[in-house]
């Protein structure tokens, strides 16, 4: 058996995203269970009020409550709980979608929580809160075609540029593994990257906020998605836009 020092003790995680117009109440109750396998790639299924993975429940949940600005859903146990108590909450006030767990009680150990759960929490939690929010309005004017073309050539080429002096067996590991890591820094911490700055374009999420680097990961993995179908998927999948950079307003978070 664990000791105590190993529980870990109640958390509050919570995530905003600006969204100027309000859900339907019915949408805000029903749009998580709704849209959760997607958001796991297939690997939770919802239930009324259940979250399940194959033939285990992950997490259940009381009937939801609503106060007028969202839905609050009492946590009442399942293999990641250690037991009933704490909410899971959805709701909307003075122009921002709020999602969080308060009072939630992991049945991981701390730092392996810490490590595992609490992230795929906040990257799911952010992904939902965004595809809810939609994308109008813009946070600035979409990039065209063209100019998107353009930067991603420069990226290119950069990366083929610092992986040319290797021998030819471990140029391409090297060129993918460099450029893999160029973008999802590039992307959560500037919004940019080189190809951007040429051609004034940024990368940002729908609501106007900094790319976190979950999504910048989840965009990198759907770019194959993307390019077999020939629609900006990755961009669907992660909660972003590609903007024109003189029509865009920095925006904190």
């Amino acid at each position: 058996m664990m000791g105590p020092m190993w529980r870990t003790p109640p958390v509050r995680l919570e995530d905003r995203v600006r969204a100027p117009v309000p859900p339907p109440p019915d949408r805000l109750r029903d749009a998580f269970f709704d849209r959760v396998s997607g958001l796991t790639l297939g690997a939770v299924r919802a239930e009324r009020w259940r979250l399940r993975l194959g033939p285990l429940t992950l997490l259940a949940f009381d009937e939801p409550a609503f106060d007028g600005a969202g839905w609050a859903w009492p946590i009442a146990g399942g293999l990641l709980a250690r037991g009933p108590g704490g909410v899971l909450r959805f709701g909307w006030r003075d122009g921002l979608l709020v999602g969080a767990v308060d009072g939630y009680r992991p049945s991981l150990p701390r730092p392996l929580y810490r490590l595992t759960q609490a992230h795929v929490h906040r990257l799911v939690t952010r992904r939902f809160l965004l595809l809810l929010r939609g994308r109008t309005p813009a946070p600035g004017v979409p990039a065209g075609p063209a100019p998107r073309l353009v930067a991603a050539a420069v990226d290119v080429v950069l990366c083929a540029a610092a992986t040319a002096a290797l021998r030819p067996r471990r140029r391409l590991l090297a060129f993918g593994v460099l450029a893999a890591a160029y973008h999802v820094a590039c992307w959560s911490m500037a919004g940019r990257t080189a190809g951007g700055l040429v051609v004034g374009q940024r990368l940002v999420s729908v609501d106007g906020s900094r790319v976190t680097l979950g999504q910048a990961l989840v965009r990198l993995v759907a770019l194959p998605l993307a390019a077999r179908t020939g629609r900006a998927m990755h961009d669907e999948a992660a909660g972003t836009e590609v903007v024109d950079s003189s029509t865009f307003v920095s925006r904190p978070g």
